[in-house]
């Protein structure tokens, strides 16, 4: 089936709510990403903050996105609905952008960012699980990869509105803040107008489920697999913080220290839906290995990196990672959950890699503050590459079930 399937065609029969889904994450991506293109620069440079009080705001931040998905995830299921959660999500998200430019200390900073990170969670699980509704699945790989495509174009808007504001309002980063206000409230329009939730099918697999931790014992050995496979994943790849504050070190100035994020989210958007698109076809764990292997080499670059080319082609090679495996754990998540428990998968999934982004952005602070970038960068590369032999050693017969 999927052997026939190119994606070009793919592309054409991707539901029209998983395109406006898309959307409205390139919309909160922009003004999200304007933000963190910027904050680190703001931690450092305006606030004094140190390496590893970065590390604290930026792990804390992804982690609580992350864990609070858990909690979104298993609600949608019981309650059978998506989009209210996915709504009250990106809803309250929108009203948190304005704290950022109100922050005058680092404390405010991990406040706003930790509310507004909980909304993501908030989002995140349902959002994912309302695309698993809606994707045939034939284009499933194509559908998840169609979304983080337009995610990551979002993300490669906002910088770029960043470096032009930064130059237009003279390098005033709580002005340039105040702009991520207007996407923000453009998604939610998208959302609220284009979306339409599909009716859940009465069948056993798509029955609503109870608020019980037993439900959990549900889920496949094979799904297992993927929350291991995500979890270790993620602790080898620490927050994309530190690939600004890497550039900003070999000296990119402050004007155009966003475009980091501009050349990491151009590698990963162009790459996350032919990824996705191929994974139907091939098999998801040959783009998993493939994917580990380019973070293997982005680290090793960004650790022996003398001057800011190197430093592009190494956060390049970031976004190419990011491209070939986030979707497509996402994908996994998904061929391995019953349809009823999507919504929980996807917050337990999640719920380890926050855990996960916790450990490795506090770790790579430190790293930095005793030892160097140098030393960062390496202990990413050494993770990946005892990742990249653990998943190597993922049987056939689990490779079956994804």
């Amino acid at each position: 089936m999927t052997s026939m399937t190119n994606p070009e065609s793919s592309l054409r029969t991707i539901p029209r709510g998983v395109w406006a889904l898309g959307f409205v994450s390139l919309f909160m991506d922009t003004s999200s990403e304007l933000i963190h293109s910027l904050l680190p620069v703001f931690l450092v440079s305006v606030l004094g903050a140190t390496m590893t009080s970065v590390g604290l705001v930026e792990g804390v931040a992804e982690s609580t996105a992350l864990i609070a998905k858990i909690f979104s995830g298993t609600l949608s299921d019981y309650v059978g609905r998506r989009k209210p959660l996915t709504m009250l999500g990106y809803g309250l998200a929108a009203t948190t952008k304005p704290l950022f430019p109100l922050a005058g200390s680092v404390g405010m900073v991990l406040t706003a960012r930790f509310i507004d990170r909980i909304c993501k969670g908030i989002r995140g699980a349902p959002r994912d699980a309302l695309v698993a509704d809606l994707s045939p699945p034939h284009v499933r790989g194509a559908s998840f990869g169609l979304r983080q495509s337009l995610d990551t174009i979002g993300a490669v808007a906002g910088p770029v509105v960043a470096i032009i504001a930064m130059r237009l309002l003279a390098n005033n980063i709580r002005a340039v803040f105040w702009i991520a206000v207007i996407p923000a409230l453009v998604s939610v329009a998208i959302l609220v107008v284009f979306v339409d939730e599909p009716e859940r099918r009465g069948n056993a697999g798509a029955a609503r489920v109870s608020l019980r931790l037993a439900d959990v014992t549900r889920l496949s050995a094979a799904y297992w697999t993927v929350v291991t496979v995500g979890a270790v994943l993620t602790l080898a790849r620490f927050s994309e913080a530190f690939l600004v504050l890497r550039a900003s070190d070999i000296g990119l100035a402050i004007t155009l220290v966003p475009l980091v994020l501009v050349v990491m989210n151009v590698a990963y958007a162009a790459s996350a839906y032919p990824a996705g698109a191929w994974s139907d076809r091939a098999g998801r764990r040959v783009g998993l290995l493939a994917g580990v292997g380019v973070l293997i080499l982005a680290d090793v670059v960004l650790a022996t990196a003398s001057n800011i080319w190197m430093v592009m082609v190494g956060v390049a090679l970031w976004g190419l990672h990011m491209g070939l495996t986030q979707g497509l754990l996402a994908t996994m998540v998904t061929d391995t959950a019953p349809p009823g428990l999507r919504g929980t998968a996807f917050g337990v999934f999640n719920l380890a890699s926050g855990v996960a982004m916790l450990a490795a952005s506090v770790l790579a602070g430190l790293l930095w503050d005793r030892f160097g970038a140098t030393a960062t960068f390496a202990a990413g590369a050494i993770l990946s590459m005892l990742s990249l032999v653990g998943f190597a050693r993922i049987g056939a017969g689990t490779e079956q079930q994804l």
